[in-house]
């Protein structure tokens, strides 16, 4: 039988975790349902005065995305894990980190990507300036790859363990803090009408560097937790 080909195999995966995921839709919509709890309840327990909403809108959407994505990473590979999916993975001919990528792609397009296309929703609820909505899901978008990269890695860290999330909370908060800052400070300054494209690229940046080692990393990961 012919094996398939680096992009083919890449694309066959995320078709595959895509149609499983389907599945389980009440488990995907946990993250953006967290995501809509977190900051709708801010103006129940606040003063839900407009200027008091404005001010604090970019640390409301931005920590609860951080969360919502550290919410969707603790199942990334647990599922594969325990069915023995991801061992037949590991001996397979295809790069292991390739199919750990494939795997955390089709993770985002079901969980962060709906974040992104929900935001200015939230954002309008929190009274987020309209020129400073497409400024914040521009960085969510190049933002939510990169949450999803590192909890995938810390993921297939802790995989192994039986009572992990804790830990992989621990492990994700720490290495997430520049992509909050960043994005926070995007929303930020686009709510001031000053320049954001600084805080864009260096997202920019964050996420084509997580692209470049993450895939390595979550495979060296995996290796050792399934030994």
């Amino acid at each position: 039988m012919e094996v398939p080909g680096l992009g083919q195999a890449f694309a066959l995966q995320v078709g595959r975790d895509m149609r499983l995921a389907f599945r389980h839709l009440g488990q995907l919509a946990n993250p953006l349902m967290f995501f809509i709890m977190v900051t709708t309840l801010f103006p129940l327990a606040l003063n839900p005065s407009p200027q008091l909403l404005e001010a604090i809108a970019p640390g409301v959407v931005w920590v609860a995305a951080l969360l919502a994505s550290l919410l969707a990473s603790e199942s990334l590979f647990r599922q594969d894990v325990d069915d023995g999916t991801m061992e037949q993975l590991a001996l397979s001919p295809q790069p292991l980190a390739l199919m750990l990528l494939a795997k955390t792609a089709a993770h985002w397009l079901m969980t962060g990507l709906p974040l992104v296309l929900i935001s200015p929703i939230v954002a309008y609820g929190l009274f987020l300036p309209q020129e400073a909505v497409p400024v914040t899901m521009g960085a969510l978008a190049l933002a939510t790859p990169i949450l999803s990269l590192i909890g995938g890695m810390m993921a297939a860290l802790t995989v192994g363990l039986r009572r992990g999330g804790g830990l992989l909370s621990l492990l994700i908060l720490p290495i997430a803090m520049p992509v909050l800052i960043f994005g926070a400070r995007a929303t930020d300054l686009a709510m001031t009408g000053m320049e954001s494209v600084g805080a864009i690229y260096l997202l920019a940046a964050l996420l084509l560097l997580a692209m470049s080692l993450s895939p390595f990393a979550m495979a060296a990961a995996m290796r050792i937790s399934l030994d």
